[in-house]
């Protein structure tokens, strides 16, 4: 039987791996850096839950995480979807690694540097964005919430108008601007005296009249939607929904925010999720599986909305470590993966041969009240909260790692790395159907 890792000593060689379960987790070493962490971080952004230690990971590689104790697990979340080229790609390592070489950070909006001149036009290039053929820029931001930010800013600097369009349910990120089209009512309660105090909500998927209706005011700057529901229960689009929105949007003069931050870079089968209705919006956002595992997001659209941006003066919206040289260089290469891999190919494939699978489990399992999803991008909904907590933790238990989202945390989702191998995903379903099935 293995024992805990040892520091500084890899345990993780392959990422093709089972899972294997060599102590019941949280082991004794998670346990306790659990609970050194939760007393030494501000309650509320630790890793324990309800008092009990959660994971700790030691190493992660391909579709594989290694925990503090010596637990091998398939990973369903690549890591909240970042890792969509799996863990520590030796592609992306050996990129951060010569850049760091070189240059580790640089001066943010001030002075740049070769690999954040090539991302950006690389990402110019790549986005479905405003009208085929016209001039496209990216905005660089930090993270995915910061490049939300950046969007409801250009459409409010761009339009002059005051108000924002968001759906329910719809996860945008937790910085005031984004929390504020943020749908979950948990989340914006405790602030809602600060927030943004312009935002018309509609249900995801809502008829075309009443889209007309609201964006009719005249005072909309912005719709702001993901192309699939993602973090708050993974919910596709209705067939013509999104075309639907954006020749509304476009009447309206309102700017069409597509937030692919979960969904992009071959998720859903293609590289974005707006392309399988072939919709162009205003403003793309993108970030998680863009770095790589680094910090990183962008919004990318026609140079001519990022025109209101130009001051005689400091950047408007910036940050220290924006376009940060080591999450250029790692994005450059995750860019390099998708493409040479054909990873957003190969979820277009595994998608239908999982909704085959999945499918019958509504029959199967009394459980199971529904299955949606698209690529490698699909969420399994319970009866309730506390089968879908049962579900998770009995799959960690035997080595699968997947979380539960929604608004009523009852929506299991399956996000695995794009690279997981056929046999890894086998494994994994049939452990959860052991479980769905006791």
């Amino acid at each position: 039987m293995a024992g805990p890792p040892r520091p500084g000593s890899p345990r993780l060689t392959r990422g093709d791996l089972p899972p294997q379960i060599v102590t019941p987790p949280p082991g004794p070493r998670g346990r306790e850096l659990g609970n050194r962490l939760a007393a030494a971080e501000a309650p509320g952004i630790n890793t324990v839950y309800g008092g009990t230690p959660g994971l700790l990971w030691a190493e992660a590689l391909g579709a594989n995480v290694l925990d503090v104790d010596g637990n091998r697990y398939l990973d369903l979340t690549a890591g909240f979807g970042v890792a969509a080229v799996g863990h520590r790609h030796p592609r992306v390592v050996a990129a951060v690694g010569e850049q760091a070489g070189r240059l580790l950070h640089g001066l943010g909006d001030v002075h740049g540097h070769p690999a954040r001149v090539a991302l950006a036009e690389r990402l110019a290039a790549l986005a479905p964005v405003g009208e085929a053929g016209e001039a496209v820029s990216v905005y660089p931001a930090i993270s995915g919430a910061d490049a939300v930010e950046v969007a409801l800013k250009t459409a409010f600097l761009t339009t002059g108008r005051p108000a924002v369009l968001a759906f329910d349910p719809g996860y945008h990120g937790l910085t005031l601007g984004a929390l504020a089209a943020t749908s979950r009512a948990a989340f914006r309660a405790p602030f809602a005296a600060h927030l943004h105090p312009h935002v018309r909500r509609l249900p995801y998927g809502c008829p075309a009249a009443e889209l007309a209706a609201v964006l009719a005011a005249g005072d909309v700057a912005c719709a702001v939607v993901e192309p699939v529901v993602g973090r708050e229960g993974v919910i596709p689009p209705p067939p013509g929904w999104l075309p639907a929105l954006a020749a509304a949007c476009g009447d309206a003069g309102t700017l069409l925010v597509a937030d692919e931050i979960f969904t992009g870079f071959g998720r859903t089968g293609a590289w974005f999720a707006v392309e399988h209705e072939a919709v162009r919006p205003d403003l793309l956002v993108c970030g998680k599986a863009l770095g790589g595992g680094l910090p990183l997001g962008a919004v990318v659209g026609p140079r001519r909305l990022f025109a209101a941006w130009q001051t005689g003066g400091e950047a408007l919206h910036t940050a220290t470590f924006v376009a940060h040289p080591l999450a250029c260089a790692a994005a450059l290469a995750v860019l390099d993966v998708l493409e040479e891999e054909s990873l957003p190919a190969r979820a277009a494939r595994l998608g239908p041969e999982l909704e085959a699978r999945l499918t019958p489990w509504l029959d199967r399992y009394p459980a199971v009240t529904a299955v949606r999803g698209r690529g490698l991008l699909w969420g399994i909904e319970l009866e309730d909260r506390q089968t879908a907590a049962r579900l998770v933790h009995q799959a960690q238990a035997q080595g699968i790692l997947l979380l539960a989202g929604g608004p009523e945390g009852r929506v299991a989702q399956l996000v695995p790395p794009l690279v997981i191998t056929e046999s890894q995903l086998e494994i994994a379903l049939q452990t959860l159907e052991s479980i769905l099935a006791a």
